[in-house]
């Protein structure tokens, strides 16, 4: 057994990466780059030198998944894992946390609503025909034809 990362002797049981990413519905190299940045932590490698997780790990991950898919940035993430392993701490905190990101998805929404709205209006406003005459091409070409005066900012909300 390698003496520098023995595999803990507990009852645990103990997955590969490629079970973890089944299990929690990432791929390996998601799991790698999380441990990379420090959101799970380095997995504990057996003789052949390769990664042990525990269903701890499993869990983890999984919040993590989850979170991201709620659109919460990798640093929120990290805050809202700090914030998990005390359990016995008020929820204040990730309470603000949540309430501070559904205000930026509202947001986000208000400027995807907009930018629906401008490109609904450009395609009723077509009358097909030639490029050289495409009313979307004016209007792409010429901000004072919208309906909105400020940017729209469809790039950053659509990514």
């Amino acid at each position: 057994m390698n003496d520098q990362n023995p595999e803990p002797a507990t009852t645990e049981h103990y997955i590969g990466i490629g079970e973890l990413a089944r299990e929690s519905g990432c791929k390996p190299e998601t799991v790698r780059y999380y441990e990379q940045i420090g959101l799970l932590p380095s997995a504990p490698r057996n003789e052949g030198n390769q990664r042990r997780y525990t269903t701890a790990t499993i869990r983890r991950l999984t919040f993590i998944r989850h979170a991201r898919d709620f659109g919460f940035s990798v640093e929120a993430v990290r805050e809202l894992l700090q914030m998990a392993d005390y359990p016995a701490m008020p929820c204040e905190e990730v309470d603000t946390l949540a309430k501070r990101h559904l205000a930026e998805v509202e947001a986000r929404l208000a400027r995807l609503t907009s930018v629906r709205d401008e490109l609904q209006r450009m395609i009723n406003q077509c009358a097909g025909g030639s490029v050289g005459q495409c009313h979307i091409i004016d209007v792409l070409s010429d901000h004072r034809l919208c309906h909105q005066t400020g940017p729209h900012g469809g790039a950053d909300v659509i990514g």
